[in-house]
């Protein structure tokens, strides 16, 4: 038996058992609507204040006036509690800097490759004197500093940050998670070097060498422990959905990645199956999750309103969890793979419409009538945007799969573009997001220049619209011209290029805004403007901390 069909048959049998889990859960009545586990972000008296820290007082004032709604006075928050809240950031501050710091860099380094990379497609003579900057390299060292450097660095920073909130304990194992931190970027550092050189294994998004990725497991598994150490020692009864998202994606990717990297075991037609399985799982069992689970939290906590439905973020959890595992098969339609696969595929991928219409209704509901808070906060901006690109992308990817719309956008720049519609404007947006929420917490340091933040949303948001938009119209007319007999293939070359110039003019806002971000991140990390409420590595100021209920 091949390897592919040990691994379809291996996802199969964590399907089943996901389902029995689940029917044990209706059993126990734990998908029962419960008001009190959608409540457990919230101290005591907590609900109905807004929170958001990259806003200063006085804007934060006028969005809590905003968000006022009569008959629903505001309760003084249980102290202890947020002194518990206030204990749980200290003990993950230092890990959960170093791992967006990290972040920070490899997204400006993944940025500038990316663009590069673009400008070449129209412009292919441009920097070909040095072997590394080639097309095939340089956008190889994109995928990899972007993908592992800075979603991966940042959702595991986000993780070890919300984590003891939500279970409401400090971080257990914090010397460990450090630790991982340093062996997954040593492992990333030492893929781009060798990718530069031209040193991989050849398979999209897992070009890493085997050897190399040693260390990334590694570092996976050290924060793994990390993780489970906190969660054994949990102090709340209630486990919150976004806990469920982020622990599994933790061991989901793990196993994804391991599985993947197995040297010498996925040759020839298997190979190519174990390549989309994976390249299509880490955006829906990783990047996916994590994110969801970070506007399941954020969004709430932003707007101080419980989620709508606690019973739809379950239903939505497992779903993604049953129906994702073969979505990538559609990648291989028309390919030399049996006809069962990717028909499987294209069946999984239409079912994922159940998850994302669960996960749009619940946030619609929850949002409803305080929409105009976005207004006033921007991390209320970034995680509505990702929520609904996640919609957008999402609905897309099922469609994409169907084989009329695969004939067409197949081999073309609209699945570059749909692409980047998942991992940029949902997975990036929530992570910028989430980002502006923490680090004041994290840095007990108030975002020094603010209007960077809303000049930074608009650069990336329209940016990802030029390039989607661009790449979808030029993808589309391409895998027209494609399957037209009677026209040249240079003429499917030629009619992109206008569209290709489209990107790169998105690209570089894109990568405009994320100078501005990293260049806010270390105004802030090296102590420009005002001092803030908050804790963490430096928290002098706990008492203001409290008074702010934050």
């Amino acid at each position: 038996m091949d390897s592919a069909i040990l691994s379809l048959l291996g996802a199969f049998l964590l399907s089943i058992i996901g389902l029995f889990v689940f029917i044990w859960s209706s059993r126990k009545g734990l998908l029962v609507e419960n008001p009190k586990a959608a409540s457990v972000i919230f101290a005591r008296g907590e609900i109905g204040r807004v929170d958001d820290p990259a806003l200063a007082d006085a804007a934060q004032d006028s969005m809590q006036a905003a968000a006022l709604e009569p008959g629903h006075p505001l309760h003084v928050a249980d102290a202890t509690e947020l002194q518990d809240r206030i204990a749980s950031d200290q003990s993950s501050a230092f890990p959960v800097f170093m791992f967006i710091a990290f972040a920070c860099f490899w997204l400006l380094l993944g940025s500038l490759a990316g663009l590069t990379s673009s400008i070449k497609l129209h412009q292919p003579d441009w920097l070909t004197d040095q072997a590394w900057l080639t097309f095939g390299r340089i956008r190889t060292v994109h995928l990899t500093a972007v993908l592992y450097g800075w979603i991966s660095n940042a959702a595991l920073g986000m993780m070890l940050w919300l984590l003891p909130r939500l279970l409401r304990t400090h971080l257990h194992g914090a010397i460990w998670a450090m630790l991982g931190g340093a062996l997954i970027n040593m492992g990333i550092a030492a893929a781009i070097g060798a990718i530069s050189s031209g040193w991989t294994d050849g398979m999209e998004y897992l070009e890493i060498p085997w050897q190399i990725a040693i260390l990334i497991f590694a570092g996976f598994v050290l924060v793994i422990l990390s993780v489970l150490y906190t969660l054994v020692n949990r102090k709340v009864e209630h486990l919150y959905v976004s806990v469920w998202y982020m622990v599994a994606a933790l061991l989901w990717i793990s196993l994804l990645f391991l599985v993947a990297k197995l040297p010498g075991v996925h040759t020839g037609v298997q190979q190519a199956t174990t390549n989309w399985w994976y390249g299509h799982n880490v955006l829906g069992l990783w990047f996916t999750p994590v994110s969801v689970g970070a506007i399941y939290y954020f969004l709430p906590k932003i707007i101080g309103r419980p989620v709508r439905s606690y019973n739809l973020s379950i239903l939505g959890f497992w779903t993604l969890a049953f129906f994702y595992g073969q979505v990538g098969g559609h990648h291989l339609i028309g390919g030399p793979v049996p006809g069962w696969l990717t028909t499987l595929s294209i069946v999984q991928s239409v079912m994922m419409v159940i998850p994302v219409v669960a996960f749009s209704i619940n946030m619609g509901g929850t949002l409803k009538g305080r929409m105009h808070l976005a207004r006033y906060s921007p991390t209320l901006r970034f995680m509505m945007f990702g929520g609904l690109m996640y919609f957008a992308s999402s609905l897309q990817g099922s469609l994409e799969a169907l084989r009329s719309v695969n004939q067409v956008a197949h081999f073309t720049h609209f699945t570059v573009a749909h692409a980047h519609l998942g991992a940029y404007a949902f997975v990036t947006m929530v992570l910028f997001g989430a980002i502006y929420f923490m680090m004041p917490r994290v840095l007990n340091w108030e975002w020094p220049y603010p209007k960077l933040i809303t000049l930074h949303f608009w650069l990336s948001a329209i940016g990802i619209a030029i390039y989607f938009i661009g790449l979808t119209i030029g993808g589309w007319l391409q895998g027209v011209a494609m399957l037209d007999a009677a026209r040249p293939f240079m003429d499917s070359v030629t009619l992109t290029l206008p569209y290709l110039k489209w990107r790169t003019a998105g690209g570089s806002l894109m990568v405009l805004g994320h100078i501005v971000f990293v260049g806010h991140f270390l105004a802030m990390a090296l102590r420009f403007g005002p001092t803030r409420t908050g804790a963490a590595l430096f928290w002098q100021n706990n008492k203001r901390e409290l008074a702010h209920g934050q």
